[in-house]
C-alpha cells in the first residue's frame, strides 16, 4: 500500500498546481512552450492559455517570449515564474516528506 496526493495552490479558484509546474519546468528545461506543450502531450494553446490564466491569477508575468525570426522564438521563465517554479518544487518536496512520515507512522507500511 502507499499515499498519492495531488499538491495545488488556491485563492478562491485554483492559482498553481502540478500541471503548470510541470509545464514551467519544461518551458525552462526546453526554451519554448510549443516544445513543452509537446512533450506534456497537451495543445500549444492549451499550454499557453494554462500560463496566462496563471498569470492573471497571480498579478505576475511567468514567462517571457520572443517571436521567431533568424534566430527563432522562444520563450524563458521571468525572474516571478522561477521564484515560483523553486517555491512548488521545494513545498512539494517538504509536503512530501511529512505525508510519507504520516502515512509509516498511522499504517507503517
Amino acid at each position: 500500500m502507499r499515499v498519492r496526493y495531488k499538491l495545488w495552490l488556491e485563492d478562491d479558484e485554483h492559482v498553481f498546481g502540478e500541471g503548470l509546474f510541470e509545464l514551467l519546468q519544461e518551458i525552462e528545461r526546453r526554451g519554448s512552450i510549443n516544445q513543452a506543450a509537446r512533450k506534456l502531450k497537451m495543445s500549444y494553446r492549451q499550454a499557453w492559455g494554462q500560463v496566462k490564466k496563471a498569470e492573471g491569477r497571480l498579478g505576475e508575468k511567468l514567462i517571457y517570449t520572443r517571436v521567431g525570426g533568424e534566430t527563432g522564438g522562444g520563450a524563458e521563465l521571468t525572474p516571478a515564474g522561477k521564484w515560483f517554479l523553486q517555491r512548488f518544487r521545494q513545498f512539494k518536496y517538504e509536503a512530501g516528506e511529512a505525508i510519507e512520515a504520516a502515512f509509516q507512522r498511522y499504517f507503517g507500511c
